[in-house]
């Protein structure tokens, strides 16, 4: 590819919510100019996008994947994104340095759950829009049906710019609104189209729909919309300066229409892209901060500016290392140069640039303002850090993670996997900074966090076949907590006498529940010197480890006052150890007196459905014990806030998905532990002491 100016640059994502055809679209995109000599199919394996074994396996986009590409004088950088609900963290750290994005609504489903959550993801980050309807080549594809269903769900103005000539099977073609034009193809891949009359019985319906685009246009711009009124028409120019205006401002949504698997619609698709969507000069300059100030900073998109990036991605390769994407908001950055981070307040060494064509990579010497580059092998920087001039630092701010939704505890399959399995852990968290790791303290698991069940199969995958760690995901543990409900007073004496020397200390202890979160507290009421100073810490310390192993099934034990009032001492055979162990035996008596319970967490959770799911799923959270603490409307769905056991919801993404037809999403934490019901709680110590 030529060195392009900056104005010649676009930016763009292939946005959608699963199996809308985006990787089918930028597949026809590549074809169409000439970086790719045949069409690839995902559902084939043989698409240049969707490269990595688990993608090809799963037919599915799992993360998002970089090429670039030539179009009428313009350069174009493609970023294909996920659209499945497990891998959205992905195209969310993407949106955040794109110029503009092509939204695939499928003419067959219309908008989903996914979209809704990726139109506002491009809204918070200020990425411009157009719309491709899809599929219109498919059974039961309906233009205008689509084109309605972003109206409603996204809250957008939603103005057609090429028609469908036809649907399903007999879908041939588009219309151009603006040259009023037939665009019509034959059936045989190869994108080109010959240009005709309207038909005849399209002409009336299409008047009707460039009327509508010609009034959006005039809207979008004070002088047209003078122009407009005065003469009741515009030029195909002026409606064209509208349509960008449109675009840029957020005015509306043009929308466009084809069939991506038929290359049909295609070219037309991009003479609008490289017209509408933004170049980085058009999106103006980047706020920032400096980092040793704290002062607000700005960068121009230009090369004479100094260099700024940040990081929106990390590869991760055992064989080739670490792969750091980043987008150049401005000057240049050249080879074997270096650069500074602010996050980590180090500087790196710039070896290569490379530019990536799919799992390609070309090396280049320089890249600019407004490119999307890769640098290998740098130390410390990780996804969402900016790198900079030296003599110049500025920090852009990133957006935070998605919090993980579901938890499983993974356990190695080999003893040799065990020592595998951490380093090749932190290397996959590199790449994906929504995967967690952590030991919980009281199962003694190793418990790994994502954004769904698929999220952490495909992690496991990619931990053997990458580094070669075997692991197998089981259904967490459920950290349940002992309290009691009662109050007792009990002695907790050890005598013991072996020749010579003996051991001797003699406690009373009461214990009396606190209020839920209230944690442990240690009274010393101890008065007269009946058990000597030097022998109270080791009593609480004998408490404390006793609490460890509740009465019940020996789960810590949490919200107790214990109160030491009294006891004896011997002055030969008294020691911290004996006194140690007299406090762990008062406890464990005092436990069994006081009506000893089992808690359970409870989390919090957020969830989204739409409007038609909600009977549904607020009842499937009654039948789990949940609360709902209320339901808030939000833009075509509701927001159903909820208080629920954990036990109850160790696999609820996959169910939730079911329920809505994948439309559903939720987040979920930890809110307070509950005492378990009594009918549950026999059941749950039952099935406990089976399993022991």
């Amino acid at each position: 590819m030529g060195k392009y100016d900056t104005a010649k640059l676009r930016n763009l994502g292939i946005v959608a919510h699963g199996g809308a055809g985006k990787t089918s679209l930028t597949e026809a995109i590549l074809f169409n100019t000439g970086m790719i000599d045949r069409l690839g199919r995902v559902d084939d394996g043989s698409s240049s996008m969707d490269f990595e074994p688990e993608e090809i396996k799963r037919k599915i986009t799992i993360s998002s994947s970089l090429n670039h590409c030539e179009w009428k004088g313009h350069s174009l950088h493609i970023v294909d994104t996920p659209g499945y609900t497990n891998f959205l963290h992905d195209t969310r750290n993407c949106l955040r340095i794109l110029g503009g994005s092509v939204l695939i609504v499928s003419a067959i489903s219309g908008v989903k759950a996914q979209t809704q959550k990726i139109w506002e993801w491009a809204e918070e980050f200020e990425v411009p829009r157009i719309a491709f309807v899809n599929k219109m080549d498919r059974e039961r594809a309906d233009f205008l049906k689509a084109v309605d269903d972003m109206s409603k769900s996204l809250g957008t103005r939603a103005v057609v710019v090429t028609a469908p000539v036809g649907a399903e099977e007999n879908f041939r073609g588009v219309i151009d609104l603006v040259r009023m034009k037939a665009c019509l193809y034959e059936n045989d891949l190869s994108g080109n189209c010959r240009e005709e009359d309207i038909p005849e019985e399209l002409l009336e319906e299409a008047e009707r729909l460039r009327f509508q685009l010609m009034e959006a246009a005039a809207e979008a711009d004070d002088e047209l919309m003078e122009k407009y009124l005065e003469e009741e028409t515009l030029s195909e120019d002026e409606i064209l300066k509208g349509l960008r205006e449109g675009v840029l401002t957020g005015v509306f949504t043009p929308v466009f229409c084809g069939s991506a698997l038929a290359n049909m619609g295609v070219n037309q698709l991009l003479d609008y892209i490289v017209h509408c969507l933004p170049s980085p000069i058009d999106k103006g300059v980047q706020l920032g901060k400096n980092p040793k100030t704290g002062e607000p900073e700005e960068r121009q998109p230009s090369e004479e500016e100094p260099f700024s990036a940040m990081v929106f991605k990390t590869i991760s390769d055992p064989y080739t290392g670490k792969l750091t994407l980043l987008r150049v908001y401005s000057g240049t950055l050249n080879s074997d140069s270096m650069v500074y981070n602010p996050n980590k307040d180090v500087n790196e060494r710039i070896g290569h640039i490379f530019e990536l064509e799919g799992k390609k990579q070309k090396q280049i010497e320089t890249a600019a303002a407004g490119d999307i580059i890769a640098v290998p092998k740098l130390k410390t920087t990780t996804t969402g850090d900016t790198l900079c001039s030296i003599q110049n630092p500025i920090l852009f701010e990133s957006p935070l993670p998605l919090r993980p939704v579901i938890s499983f505890a993974i356990q190695a399959k080999t003893k040799g996997d065990e020592d595998k399995i951490h380093s090749a852990l932190q290397r996959l968290m590199e790449e994906d900074p929504t995967l967690q790791i952590q030991r919980d303290e009281n199962t003694r698991e190793l418990i790994l966090s994502g954004m769904g069940q698929v999220h952490l199969e495909v992690a496991v995958e990619k931990l053997q076949r990458k580094y070669n760690a075997g692991v197998e995901l089981k259904e967490p543990k459920v950290p349940y907590r002992e309290t009691i409900k009662g109050k007792t007073k009990v002695q907790g004496k050890y005598k013991k006498q072996s020749g010579g020397r003996g051991q001797y200390g003699d406690t009373w202890i009461e214990m009396e529940p606190l209020p839920r979160g209230g944690g442990f507290e240690f009274v010393d009421k101890i008065v007269g010197g009946v058990i000597p100073r030097q022998y109270i810490p080791a009593v609480e310390k004998g408490i404390q480890e006793a609490m460890q192993n509740g009465f019940l099934a020996g789960f810590p034990v949490v919200d107790v006052r214990v109160t030491l009032f009294d006891g004896s001492h011997h002055s030969v055979d008294s020691s911290e150890m004996a006194f140690k162990i007299a406090g762990s035996m008062g406890f464990k008596k005092a436990m069994e007196n006081a009506s000893p319970v089992l808690l359970e967490p409870v989390m919090h959770m957020e969830i989204t459905v739409p409007d038609d799911c909600i009977g549904d799923v607020i009842g499937d959270m009654n039948s789990r014990r949940g609360k709902v603490l209320g339901v808030e409307p939000k833009a075509n769905s509701q927001v159903i806030s909820v208080q629920v056991p954990m036990s109850e919801v160790l696999r609820y993404a996959p169910e939730l998905r079911s329920m809505t037809s994948d439309r559903g999403l939720f987040t979920m934490e930890f809110s307070h532990y509950e005492e378990v019901p009594p009918h549950m709680s026999s059941k749950l110590l039952a099935e406990m002491k089976k399993a022991e």
